[in-house]
């Protein structure tokens, strides 16, 4: 899937814009990482939650078009459950815990880089008829 990997990694400017990378995608399984600097942080100067959502949603877009077939989120739900600092590189792993032929269901987890879980974004999404060129 490194076509779609590539795919997305030039194509989500916002994401790229914001330092945000995806690092592995395999079928059900996706990766990004990103740096958290000052450009990130909030007015409490912890990462803020935009950031954390973003990261998400790219991983979420890569495993849900990891089987070749475009599909778009329609549904996320996030968790907050600690607060990421300056410097702390952010990791989310995005699971496809059910394979719909049409309507996915997917798990993002995004830990820090000593393995501390930050948050955790659910998302549905659908995917259309159209296989990824």
């Amino acid at each position: 899937m490194e076509n779609i990997k590539d795919f997305l990694n030039q194509g989500d400017r916002y994401a790229s814009t914001n330092g945000i990378r995806l690092t592995e995608v395999r079928e059900g399984f996706a990766r990004a990482e990103m740096k958290v600097e000052n450009r990130h942080l909030n007015a409490a100067g912890v990462c803020q939650g935009g950031a954390y959502f973003t990261l998400a949603d790219l991983a979420f877009a890569a495993v849900t078009n990891s089987r070749g077939i475009v599909t778009l989120g329609i549904q996320n739900s996030i968790t907050f459950l600690q607060s990421a600092h300056e410097g702390d590189t952010l990791i989310a792993e995005a699971t496809e815990t059910f394979n719909h032929h049409r309507l996915p269901f997917c798990e993002i987890r995004v830990t820090n880089q000593n393995g501390d879980l930050l948050c955790v974004v659910t998302g549905s999404a659908y995917r259309t008829k159209k296989e990824w060129r």
